[in-house]
């Protein structure tokens, strides 16, 4: 017999997005001729750019031609985008790595909800709060957490970091011991930014309880203050215990 993931059912509501949008319908229904100012869910207003454009026809145009058909790509991404994933790091962020460093996925969003179903499901984890929802949400599909606690409003088991305006929207390290750790900066939803000496705590912290953080940089492009990191890579000791996630959709 086939039986059903419980973790989704130990999910407290449906995804985030989807939820807003089910209640600006609702409440749109009851309230004609009034426009509602979005401001939760991203989505594109501009054309894609033509020389990036010209780049995927281009590509497909290549594809039809049995001179220039490629056949499958590489397993872990192109290889000539790796190389300038490469270049791109060493000449923006002053990072060096190597081409075997990267590997090429679908998403940052679909690499954030995944990367943890190669770790144990008894790894405890710890968040940002407020944090982006899939963190949260695909760890409890994966049966990290027994379940919603409504006293507290978060979920049992997650260590949660809390992010006020006392602490200016960045937290400290966990007093306790766990094993992932996500991070998001400048983070979504606060848009707050982590100095050197902010994320060098972290990095620290990994060390020493041999923890992993999940570095997630989407937005790293929208920093242009130099002393301000734009990759966790930055930050001495970090490639030792951090697994950084970006994308190029912002910028």
């Amino acid at each position: 017999m086939a039986n059903l993931n419980e973790g989704f059912l130990r999910l407290a509501s449906g995804y985030l997005f989807p939820e807003i949008a089910r209640r600006v319908k609702i409440w749109s229904e009851n309230h004609k001729g009034i426009q509602v100012v979005r401001l939760g869910v991203g989505n594109t207003t501009e054309p894609i750019g033509t020389y990036i454009a010209k780049a995927m026809k281009d590509k497909i145009s290549a594809l039809e031609n049995r001179d220039t058909y490629t056949g499958y790509g590489d397993e872990q991404g192109d290889t000539a985008l790796r190389e300038a994933l490469k270049n791109f790091y060493s000449k923006e962020y002053g990072v060096e790595l190597e081409k075997t460093d990267f590997f090429i996925s679908d998403g940052a969003k679909s690499d954030a909800a995944n990367i943890q179903s190669i770790f144990s499901a008894n790894s405890i984890i710890a968040v940002q709060d407020p944090s982006y929802p899939v963190y949260v949400d695909s760890n409890v599909a994966s049966g990290r957490s027994r379940g919603y606690n409504k006293d507290n409003d978060n979920y049992y088991e997650f260590v949660y970091m809390p992010c006020n305006k006392e602490n200016n929207f960045i937290p400290t390290p966990p007093k306790c011991h766990v094993d992932l750790i996500y991070l998001c900066f400048p983070n979504n939803p606060t848009g707050a930014v982590a100095t050197k000496d902010d994320l060098k705590k972290f990095v620290d912290y990994a060390l020493r309880e041999k923890a992993i953080i999940i570095y997630d940089a989407a937005y790293c492009d929208y920093i242009k203050d130099e002393n301000i990191p734009r990759s966790i890579y930055q930050i001495e000791g970090s490639k030792k215990c951090a697994i950084e996630i970006n994308s190029f959709s912002k910028n």
